[in-house]
């Protein structure tokens, strides 16, 4: 009777013990299921090369982000992270809060160039400060990539055809170029009248750099020393995609034995073997991003692999809609279906790390829309999510 007593007394202790435990517990758990999702826009139309025709609207001031939970797929609203010019493309250093984005302008600080900014990430606002701004010594500074040891930001430049190494500092800010090549050819489309670097991405051994280029139909391979930052021709020194195609970004699958060339003008997906050890491609498949029905212009913009490797996705502008394929054992692609993006111009998308969602910006309607992807089909369902952003064009989640 005794003991039965003194388990009522303490009773309202141990409850308030547990409870405090339990809501510790999901405290915790919905700190770590949040991310930062930061998105870079077009804010001076006027400023590109050539100069587009300034949208309706409220206009863009930079980078914006948001606050994402990875459990219910909900989506902040947008907050300005910091004022900065056409930060069309974003980056993030793999070790510090870091984040770079490319300028993509075609004058600055009275040079023929684009340019590369540098900011520090505040984790608890989500705030970004500037550290300094740079050159990217070509004119329309589209595309970003921080190499896996943080020393280095590659950067490609639309406008001119060039790619450059800027070295990042101690502090986080950017040194002037360490290295810099500018690429030549060109392709039967008016499109391709010059080089145009549409991407530079890095081998998943870091051992080389691979720009793909829009005007000359060609993946240039260059030999990548992360400690020197620098740029080599590798042997062979380039892979031709087909005649046309304007190649635009490459991205590896899990394992790094396949790689996938997005094909703007010709909306097709290039499937390559990939040899590290020589740096070498080879094609293996040819897919288009459309439905086989499809008759109006479209033009091909983003692509992505799923985390798990099984499922590959392509954004169409035009049909306003994100490609979904499977990937078989050899890396090969089928197509399932094309989901509408849910607004015009799906300039660009990314997957959470944990592949449950994917985030689409749609540069025409300013919204950026949530889809939760089917782990085991791969299909995509907008989950009632979006975001106003202006012009938004680069979609990043941070962790």
């Amino acid at each position: 009777m005794n003991c039965i007593r003194r388990f009522r007394d303490i009773l309202p202790l141990l409850t308030l013990v547990l409870c405090c435990l339990f809501n510790c517990t999901c405290v915790r758990g919905q700190a770590k299921s949040q991310s930062l999702v930061y998105i870079g826009t077009y804010t001076h139309f006027e400023l590109l090369s050539p100069p587009h025709k300034i949208p309706d609207g409220e206009h863009s001031k930079g980078i914006y982000f948001c606050r994402f939970d990875a459990v219910t797929g909900v989506l902040s609203p947008p907050v300005l992270a910091a004022e900065s010019i056409n930060p069309t493309f974003i980056a993030f250093d793999p070790n510090r809060p870091l984040l770079y984005a490319a300028n993509e302008i075609y004058q600055f600080n009275g040079e023929a160039s684009g340019a590369v900014s540098a900011f520090s990430i505040d984790p608890a606002t989500g705030k970004l400060t500037l550290l300094n701004q740079v050159p990217s010594r070509g004119g329309g500074a589209c595309y970003v990539k921080v190499d896996a040891t943080g020393r280095n930001v590659l950067v490609a430049n639309f406008g001119s055809g060039s790619v450059a190494v800027l070295p990042i500092k101690q502090d986080g800010g950017l040194a002037t170029a360490s290295a810099f090549v500018q690429q030549e050819g060109k392709g039967p489309s008016p499109r391709q009248l010059g080089s145009h670097a549409h991407c530079i991405n890095l081998s998943p051994d870091g051992r080389f750099a691979i720009s793909t280029d829009f005007g000359a139909d060609k993946l240039f391979v260059y030999k990548f020393d992360a400690v020197a930052g620098s740029l080599m021709p590798n042997d062979p020194p380039f892979f031709a995609i087909k005649p046309g195609s304007a190649p635009r970004h490459l991205v590896f699958a899990p394992g790094g034995k396949i790689a996938y060339c997005l094909n703007e003008i010709t909306s097709t997906v290039t499937v390559l073997s990939y040899d590290a050890a020589n740096g070498a491609f080879h094609e293996q498949q040819s897919i288009s991003t459309l439905p086989a029905d499809f008759t109006g212009a479209n033009t091909a913009a983003e692509i992505q692999v799923h985390p798990s490797g099984k499922f590959l996705f392509a954004s169409n502008r035009g049909h306003n809609s994100i490609a979904v394929f499977a990937i078989d054992d050899q890396g090969r692609l089928s197509a399932l279906h094309n989901y509408s993006a849910q607004g015009r111009t799906p300039r660009n998308f990314s997957l959470d790390p944990s592949g449950r969602w994917l985030i689409v910006a749609n540069q025409d309607t300013n919204n950026v829309v949530v889809f939760g992807v089917d782990q085991q089909t791969g299909e995509l369902k907008p989950n009632g999510q979006t975001v106003t952003v202006p012009a938004p064009l680069c979609v990043r989640f941070w962790k």
